[in-house]
């Protein structure tokens, strides 16, 4: 409740919330007319873990492409495919090819086979797009290593040994650690600039050509099919945000001018008063700081402050740009996996209804949906999906031995499939409520207090349907009055638990539980 209070600046009372939830709901903001896509669910492939076809421990394109039934009728509208490019290391976030399928995964052939069928089921495609750095061994870096005078040289960033002191922290950032981002060449006194490791060296992008190798790299790509791009480090193309501002705002442009629809989704791990000026130039943006709060909340039984939390970033965000796409997620490939963290099934299904009943574009992280396990380092919070059991399971890839995702602390996906208690049904249903409400998909928010802090409770708004959605993230049974603004909303919609008990006068809601009523005049 302390958090709440801080939130609110101390002043707001219930009635004034009520008061919120009247006067906001005059005049429909453009969100309310958003189709669904975007604003539908992703689901993100590591195409390394995903599913192998040629039995060579690897997945592969034709693995993804053979799954998509799968991924339809849990209700996913898109697809993120993590990088595909060819690399040295297996997360391919290095690469040495930008416009080649990676051979472990297959052929350009594939890739565009994965994109008609794709299409064909009515499921967009974005790409990691990582432009930030290249690999070391691509060839443009080694050109540039060969020739100081080749033109490659200056598509990285170099400095003379000499000039590398304490005070380059200055020039490049307010990182402690710059002065160990400038790698040494062996009999060489220069250096060359490489923001996350040596075996990824950045590229200048105060260089035109670079820039123009950059936009036709995304040129090709949409011509190819794929419906957008994930956008790795958005905010280390520059080490200055506001030349990463300007760029954003060109690169949109002319990824707009082959593909109008294109959607921009770009990774800035950071504050929100950091993150909220790249929406100039992105379409989207990952919600970090909600992603957190949802753990936070089921981990802590604290979520009488979320809905406000929530409410406080996407106003941020709406100041730069009314009809931003809020990418929100629980995890992803960077994150220890929701299962591991908040130790168990109900934590993890509570998570789950936080996440398709809030607003935003949900993201969903591969095997969330059967509960898979992951801690870092990170090859272990990318560890094989599992399809069925082993030994010899179909699809089943091999190329590291899972530490925490294994039959034994996993149930396969075939047998969670014929079981209405699992992870993947759960998921399931709440993937099918969301993409069958407007107001859930694409309407306002507005949070409830309610006088208990272990609720989080809040109304959706769309012109077809309004919605009073209150969760308990508590271990514990919790009940509420429930005051004579929010009696009209008398239709039950949902309940994850069957022991809830909704009633004009108030609800009594059963340990991590959600429900979801319906008022009959929308």
């Amino acid at each position: 409740m302390l958090e709440l209070q801080r939130i609110l600046g101390y002043s707001c009372a219930f009635v004034g919330a009520v008061v919120l939830l009247v006067a906001g709901w005059a005049h429909p903001r453009s969100e309310d007319r958003m189709p669904d896509w975007p604003r539908a669910i992703t689901y993100e492939i590591f195409v390394q873990s995903f599913a192998d076809t040629n039995n060579d421990g690897i997945g592969d394109l034709d693995g993804v492409t053979m799954h998509l039934d799968s991924l339809q009728r849990m209700g996913v509208k898109a697809i993120w495919l993590m990088p595909i490019h060819p690399s040295p290391s297996y997360h391919k976030y290095d690469v040495t090819d930008y416009r080649a399928i990676h051979p472990d995964y297959g052929t350009m052939e594939d890739f565009e086979e994965l994109v008609r069928a794709a299409h064909a089921k009515g499921i967009k495609v974005i790409i990691d797009l990582v432009i930030n750095h290249t690999a070391r061994t691509h060839p443009w870096f080694r050109k540039a290593l060969a020739d100081t005078t080749s033109r490659y040289h200056d598509y990285y960033v170099w400095k003379d040994s000499s000039q590398i002191t304490d005070a380059t922290v200055e020039e490049t950032g307010p990182d402690t650690d710059n002065v160990q981002r400038w790698h040494p060449i062996a009999g060489r006194s220069e250096r060359y600039y490489a923001y996350f490791w040596g075996g990824m060296p950045d590229l200048n992008f105060d260089n035109p050509a670079v820039r123009k190798e950059i936009l036709d790299i995304g040129r090709f790509w949409l011509k190819k099919g794929v419906d957008g791009f994930r956008l790795d480090a958005a905010k280390h193309i520059y080490i200055d945000h506001q030349k990463n501002h300007a760029w954003w705002q060109t690169f949109r442009k002319e990824m707009q001018d082959v593909e109008p629809n294109v959607l921009l989704i770009g990774e800035v791990w950071d504050r929100a008063e950091i993150v909220q000026p790249y929406l100039k130039g992105l379409d989207a943006l990952f919600n970090f700081d909600m992603a957190a709060a949802m753990l936070n909340a089921v981990k802590t039984g604290d979520g009488d402050s979320l809905a406000y939390r929530h409410k406080q970033v996407r106003e941020k965000y709406q100041a730069v740009a009314p009809d931003f796409i809020d990418a929100t997620f629980l995890a992803n490939h960077d994150q220890n996996r929701v299962r591991s963290v908040l130790n168990g099934d109900r934590k993890a299904k509570m998570a789950a209804n936080l996440l398709f009943t809030l607003p935003g574009a949900p993201f969903v992280y591969y095997g969330e949906e059967i509960g898979m396990r992951g801690m870092k380092p990170d090859p272990h919070i990318r560890e094989p999906y599992l399809w069925q059991e082993t030994p010899g399971a179909p699809y089943r890839t091999t190329w590291i031995d899972p530490k925490y995702s294994t039959d034994s602390t996993v149930v396969p996906r075939a047998r969670q499939a014929a079981r209405d208690t699992s992870m993947l049904h759960h998921y399931t249903e709440m993937m099918a409520l969301r993409n069958d409400s407007p107001a859930l998909t694409m309407g306002r928010m507005q949070p409830v207090m309610l006088p208990n802090e272990h609720l989080t409770a809040f109304v959706r708004l769309h012109p077809e349907e309004h919605l009073l959605v209150v969760h308990n993230v508590a271990d514990r049974a919790v009940s509420a009055p429930m005051p004579d603004s929010l009696r009209r909303y008398t239709t039950e919609l949902f309940t994850s638990n069957a022991a809830a008990e909704v009633m004009p006068e108030g609800v009594t809601l059963p340990p991590y539980s959600t429900v979801i009523m319906r008022a009959p005049d929308k």
